[in-house]
């Protein structure tokens, strides 16, 4: 089971969000903390810019983390709408 942190910037972008929304996030990474191959098919290895970086796809709205194995950590880096989020 993995640890969930947030970053200053992923928890403002997190309070952000409607209240609706902000539940169906907490809910996936709460999903990713416990079993992240439920989410295998949502979640994308980053190029370029973040390269190294995975993404989640929840909806509308994209999560950038780094996932740390050896400290069972993911770290959520970022959380905006997909058009945003780049």
């Amino acid at each position: 089971m993995y640890k969930v942190e947030l970053t200053k910037t992923a928890f403002k972008d997190l309070q952000k969000l409607p209240k609706h929304v902000q539940k169906i996030i907490i809910d996936k990474l709460d999903i990713l903390s416990q079993n992240p191959n439920l989410l295998k098919n949502n979640v994308k290895t980053l190029k370029g810019k973040y390269k190294g970086l995975k993404r989640l796809r929840v909806g509308k709205y994209g999560i950038i983390f780094e996932e740390r194995e050896k400290e069972l950590i993911i770290l959520i880096i970022r959380i905006a709408h997909r058009g945003e989020i780049y």
